[in-house]
């Protein structure tokens, strides 16, 4: 690693419209050649708001910004590109209707006699950045159908073939299998070999110790403080990012299995069950969903895991009413809603946090109190007029018990993603009715917020509570679910019971292997 600085950010300041406390607040850290810098804090921390800034999407209010030696003036991404500066967003800016080839060349297409879009060269360099990466996407497949884990990889491979000096990644990892965390940092470690610059923020400490030669940790706009990440241990860094000894870093580090499965599960109702259910696309042969079984009961965490384009964004699909069966029959609670969309599912006693929470989860323009009460309108709406004080009354409530950095008046839009989430996760918490689908809920949040979320489903399954869990987590559906299914080509591979008695490793090791397709 040299010693030479390609990164030099000095006193950056950022205040967004509306809001009197700064995202940004004197901030000066550098960068050298060949380093991985993880930068750290919690949700709403100011992390993305500091690399937006270096990536050109944000303009900072003060502050200087200096790019191998010189000082330089960012004004868009395009500015930020010729500097040799790319930038892998937690939120993607894909184009759904193009393939991954196209969205991985786009802005630099190979041309024909330099005039034609290369339609067979793009596909093919594509094809041998995501081999050569070990990703599992195939070029010629359309973004819209696509796993959230699977846009991510096209975002990686469009930076990689961009061949930037200095790369940001923005959460990377929150939707990878630990198999593609793993391919991940590799190429990583490769590429900082090669002399590349490597910003990554993560939440995770096990994250920072295994990829980082130093971590910046930030906590309310500010720098905390920059540790040499071998000298630190997981909950030195945890204290820098929180600010105090707590009883929750520890839990979040080491999660609890479930307890040993009781007598009164085994016994009480079904909610959810899929019997035969087939997801046939028309035009392919293979199905999305092929012969899915499985039931979900009162008071029960079913978990389900696997690799991206295996089944699990189609499943959420299924069960949240975007998608429906070409065979088999979908019951809740004896009633068939396989044909039902997601407005029918929701007044039947669906709660649903989705994995794309920007496009699924919430309004975006729209404030944070009309997010907030979206699903339940009536109840604060007098003679055809809504109750504004109680509408307040009942968020701020809410923004508190969560604890959601955002003011009820502003628009959803100038939330980190942290926040977004767990306003999404508050809003359905709340309205607990009957079944939970919850698909990569802790994406995006802190330590902290993940353990709070992590408890929050815990206490749903205590009140009878019926739990889909969707996620590429292992440790989340190995610290909470009771059953997990393994998806395996759009079908349930295998299935395993996990309680207190399950030997951890073990079953860490069998899934993962189900995941790849070892049985």
């Amino acid at each position: 690693m040299s010693s030479n600085y390609t990164v030099e950010l000095r006193g950056i300041g950022k205040t967004y419209p509306g809001r009197t406390e700064k995202a940004n607040s004197n901030i000066s850290l550098d960068l050298r050649e060949g380093e991985i810098l993880c930068i750290a804090g919690e949700n709403g921390a100011g992390k993305t708001t500091l690399m937006k800034i270096l990536g050109g999407l944000e303009m900072p209010d003060s502050g200087e910004i200096r790019v191998n030696g010189s000082t330089v003036f960012i004004d868009s991404p395009i500015a930020a590109r010729r500097l040799g500066i790319g930038m892998v967003h937690q939120h993607f800016m894909l184009f759904p209707e193009y393939t991954a080839a196209e969205n991985i060349f786009l802005g630099t297409e190979p041309r024909k006699w330099g005039l034609f879009f290369d339609g067979e060269k793009a596909k093919t360099e594509a094809a041998r950045v995501i081999k050569s990466h070990g990703f599992s996407i195939a070029p010629d497949g359309l973004v819209k159908y696509l796993s959230i884990g699977e846009m991510q990889q096209v975002e990686i491979c469009r930076l990689l073939c961009q061949n930037a000096g200095i790369i940001i990644l923005d959460e990377p990892t929150s939707v990878l299998t630990d198999h593609e965390t793993t391919a991940l940092f590799n190429t990583l470690r490769t590429l900082a070999a090669a002399g590349k610059s490597i910003f990554l923020i993560t939440h995770k400490l096990h994250e920072i110790k295994s990829i980082s030669d130093r971590v910046a940790v930030l906590r309310h706009g500010e720098l905390a403080g920059i540790l040499i990440t071998k000298e630190a241990d997981e909950f030195a860094i945890s204290k820098l990012m929180i600010g105090s000894d707590t009883d929750i870093l520890r839990t979040a580090v080491m999660p609890k299995k479930p307890e040993k499965k009781n007598t009164s599960i085994v016994n009480s109702k079904q909610v959810i069950v899929f019997n035969n259910v087939t997801v046939l696309r028309r035009g392919q042969q293979r199905p999305l969903l092929d012969n899915v079984s499985f039931s979900v009961r009162s008071g029960e965490i079913l978990g389900f895991a696997g690799v991206g384009g295996n089944g699990l964004g189609v499943l959420e699909a299924v069960l949240g009413g975007f998608l429906h069966p070409a065979a088999g029959i979908i019951t809740h609670n004896g009633r068939d809603i396989s044909r039902m969309n997601n407005r029918r599912l929701r007044n039947r006693g669906l709660a649903y946090v989705p994995a794309d929470r920007q496009k699924v989860g919430i309004a975006l323009t729209a404030e944070v109190d009309e997010n907030i009460i979206i699903n339940r309108r009536n109840e604060f709406s007098h003679k055809g007029f809504l109750d504004k004080k109680a509408i307040r009354k009942f968020t701020d409530g809410l923004i508190s018990r969560y604890n959601i950095a955002a003011n009820g008046q502003n628009p959803a839009v100038t939330l980190s993603g942290g926040n977004l989430q767990k306003l999404i996760l508050a809003r359905e918490i709340e309205q607990f009715r009957d079944y939970f689908v919850f698909s990569e809920p802790t994406w995006g949040l802190d330590i902290a917020a993940c353990s709070f979320v992590r408890a929050e489903i815990a206490t749903l399954r205590e009140k009878g509570a019926a739990i889909i869990l969707i996620s590429t987590n292992l440790d989340e559906i190995l610290s909470l679910a009771d059953k997990i299914i393994v998806m395996y080509r759009g079908r349930a591979a295998a299935e395993f019971v996990n309680d207190i008695e399950t030997e951890t490793f073990s079953l860490r090791e069998k899934i993962g292997n189900c995941m790849q397709g070892l049985f």
